[in-house]
């Protein structure tokens, strides 16, 4: 089925692995905990039981890098019986630290297009994660010149982008949204009438992947690269 692109008049951008690289360090991370922990468990356990412990954090801490790291540091007081060592803490802290303080690595092509895009549409950025960690990656990324608007979402769910367009008097119609995770860029779009482009990530977090049969009916556009869209669009 083609889709039909001519009255779009607002693009909007997930950041985290859409625009930047993001979570091959969250990758680095759970992989330098299994180090850590590994007088405890096994390396795979102790991925698995992070990962319970995020998803179980989340309506706490939301998603991002602190989160993340004070469910790490949760999980090593569970699985010692809490006798962890305070330098093991320490260390935990330090990653954290490190994923905030991480250079920006923009993806391929990424200002060329929102540079051409900007031109002729209105953009803007609709995230999740740790607001004040993501005004920072956009200060850092140079990106900001390109955004008319900036929101960073507790959820990404339909309801959310409903809100978010409402508020900044965008029709669905009017509105696609480019991002790398079905589950949060392109579903829900799809749910409330809007367009959606979807451009994967190498690597996943399991909490965003989707099953076939949940993808089943949606219309949508998967690219390789965020340099096919200009062509794509126009």
């Amino acid at each position: 089925m083609e889709i039909d692109y001519t009255k779009i008049k607002v693009i909007g951008f997930d950041a985290d692995d859409t625009l930047w690289v993001n979570e091959t360090y969250f990758r680095e991370a759970e992989e330098a905990a299994g180090r850590l922990l590994s007088l405890y468990e096994t390396p795979n356990k102790i991925d698995q039981e992070l990962f319970k412990m995020e998803i179980k954090n989340l309506p706490t801490y939301g998603y991002g890098v602190k989160g993340f790291i004070l469910s790490m540091i949760e999980l090593a007081i569970e699985l010692s019986n809490g006798t962890v060592a305070n330098d093991v803490i320490a260390q935990m802290l330090k990653i954290g630290k490190d994923m905030i303080n991480k250079p920006i690595e923009l993806l391929d092509g990424v200002e060329e297009v929102l540079k051409e895009l900007s031109k002729d549409y209105r953009l803007i950025v609709a995230t999740k994660g740790d607001l004040l960690d993501q005004e920072r990656k956009l200060e850092k990324s140079g990106l900001l010149k390109y955004f008319h608007h900036i929101e960073v979402l507790s959820e990404k769910e339909a309801s959310n982008y409903s809100k978010l367009l409402k508020h900044l008097d965008i029709e669905p119609e009017a509105f696609l949204m480019v991002g790398n995770s079905l589950k949060s860029d392109i579903l829900p779009l799809v749910k409330i009438g809007a367009q959606a482009i979807h451009v994967p990530f190498h690597t996943t977090w399991q909490h965003e992947k989707v099953t076939k049969k949940e993808t089943n009916g949606s219309h949508y556009k998967t690219v390789k690269s965020l340099m096919e869209i200009t062509d794509l669009i126009s």
